[in-house]
C-alpha cells in the first residue's frame, strides 16, 4: 500500500473504533434518557421486543447519525482495499503457485462448476462488493485477500494480529473446560480465508484440520496463508448443507460467525450434518451471535442493525431460533445441549482470560458478540452420543 493508503486505511479504522465505542454509547443514552421515558409515559411500560426499540428509535436524530456513519465507514472498507489489492492481483497469484509449489503441506480442492448458494451469490454481504465469490480472472483469490484485509481494519484490533482471536480463544478455553478431548479430526465449516481454521491446528498439532467454504478466491487465499504460516490445512470446496463426507468422520465440527449467513432452513440443514458427520463422543460447537431470548430488547436491536442496514437478511431469522431446540431438532439430546460464554484473549490478555475464562459466564448485554472492551464469544452447540 502507498503512504496514502495507508493513511487512508487507519482513519477507517480509527473511525469504526469511534462509531463502535464512543457512538454507541451515545446512541444507548439517548435511549435511556430520551427515547425510553417518551415510550413509557406513552405505552405505560418500557419495549418488550427489539422490534420494538427499533421503531422507537427510527426518527431519533442520534441513532440516525450513528447508522449513516456506521454504513459510510462500511462502504470506506472497500475504498481502501480495493484499489492497492486489485495491483497486486497478479503477485497474489504468482505467491500463491508459489507456496503451492515450495511448501508441502495442507491441499487445496476446488471443484469445475460448482455452483455456489444464492444466498451468497445473489447478496453483497456486509456491503462488500463482490461478495465471497466473484472471481476477476483465472486462479483468482482477491475476494479472499479483500476481506482479510478489511477485517483488520473494520475490527482495529479486536480480532488480533492474526485475525484469529475468535479461534484461539474458543480453542484454548475447550482445552482448559475438556483437557481429556483430543480430537484428531476437526472440521470448519464456512472456514473463508481460515483465519480461525489455524487456531485448531495451533491447540490441536496432531489433528486433521479441514475447512470447507463456497467461495474459490476465499479459499485459494486462506491455502495460501496457511502454507506461508506453515500450518498443514486441508481446503476444500463445499456446502455445509450437504457435507461430501463419510457418516462419523469428525471429532469436532467447528463454525464461527457463520450460521446467520444461512437461511433458516439451510442453518438446520447444517446441524443435522453436523450431527452426521460427527462421531459418537464427538463435539459440535458454533461460535456465534447471542439468540434473541437471552437479550434484552435494546442490545437485541443493537445486534440485529446488520440485519437491517448491513446486507445480512438472514441475521434476525438466526437469532430469534433457539439454539437448544435447533440442536435437539437436528438428533442430539437435549441433555447434551452445552453453550459457553468465552472471553477474548486478544481483550482480557492471557493472565486475566484464564480467571475469566474459569467462571461460568453468562451473556453479558454490553460485550457479548460486540465489538466493545472485554469482549466475549458466545458459543453453542452439543456432544453427541
Amino acid at each position: 500500500m502507498r503512504r496514502d493508503e495507508k493513511a487512508r486505511a487507519a482513519f477507517v479504522a480509527g473511525l469504526r473504533r469511534h462509531v463502535f465505542n464512543d457512538l454507541s454509547k451515545s446512541l444507548r443514552c439517548s435511549y435511556e434518557n430520551v427515547a425510553l421515558p417518551k415510550f413509557r409515559r406513552k405505552a405505560g411500560r418500557a419495549p418488550s421486543t427489539a422490534v420494538e426499540v427499533r421503531d422507537l428509535l427510527a426518527s431519533n436524530e442520534q441513532f440516525r447519525f450513528y447508522s449513516c456513519l456506521r454504513v459510510a465507514s462500511q462502504d470506506l472498507l472497500y475504498h481502501c482495499v480495493r484499489a492497492p489489492l486489485e495491483r497486486a492481483q497478479p503477485a497474489l497469484v504468482r505467491a500463491a503457485r508459489r507456496l503451492a509449489r515450495d511448501v508441502k503441506i495442507g491441499s487445496l480442492e476446488l471443484k469445475r462448476g460448482f455452483k455456489v448458494p444464492r444466498s451468497v451469490s445473489a447478496i453483497d454481504i456486509h456491503l462488500m462488493p463482490g461478495s465471497y465469490h466473484t472471481e476477476y480472472a483465472a486462479n483468482d483469490l482477491t475476494m479472499g485477500a479483500v476481506y482479510e484485509h478489511r477485517l483488520h481494519i473494520s475490527t482495529f484490533g479486536v480480532f488480533g494480529p492474526n485475525l484469529d482471536d475468535i479461534g484461539q480463544s474458543i480453542a484454548r478455553f475447550l482445552r482448559l473446560r475438556h483437557p481429556e478431548f483430543r480430537p484428531q479430526r476437526i472440521l470448519d465449516l464456512g472456514c473463508t480465508v481460515g483465519h480461525n481454521t489455524g487456531a485448531w491446528k495451533d491447540r490441536y498439532p496432531d489433528a486433521a484440520v479441514v475447512g470447507i467454504d463456497v467461495a474459490a478466491p476465499c479459499l485459494r487465499y486462506g491455502a495460501a496463508r496457511a502454507r506461508a504460516q506453515s500450518r498443514a490445512i486441508h481446503f476444500k470446496q463445499m456446502n455445509a448443507e450437504a457435507l461430501e463426507f463419510p457418516d462419523a468422520s469428525f471429532d469436532l465440527v467447528f463454525s464461527s460467525m457463520f450460521l446467520h449467513e444461512v437461511p433458516r432452513q439451510g442453518f438446520l440443514r447444517v446441524l443435522r450434518e453436523c450431527h452426521r458427520v460427527l462421531r459418537p463422543g464427538g463435539l459440535m460447537l458454533h461460535m456465534e451471535l447471542p439468540p434473541t431470548s437471552q437479550l434484552s430488547p435494546y442490545d437485541s436491536f443493537y445486534l440485529d442493525w446488520d440485519g437491517w442496514y448491513n446486507n445480512e437478511p438472514f441475521y434476525r431469522a438466526f437469532r430469534a431460533v433457539d439454539p437448544r431446540q435447533a440442536v435437539a431438532a437436528a438428533g442430539f439430546s437435549a441433555v447434551d445441549y452445552l453453550q459457553y460464554v468465552v472471553p477474548s484473549l486478544t481483550a482480557f490478555g492471557p493472565a486475566r482470560w484464564a480467571t475469566a475464562a474459569a467462571a461460568d459466564e453468562q451473556v453479558v448485554d454490553q460485550a457479548t458478540g460486540r465489538l466493545a472492551d472485554g469482549i466475549r464469544w458466545f458459543c453453542f452447540g452439543a456432544h453427541k452420543r
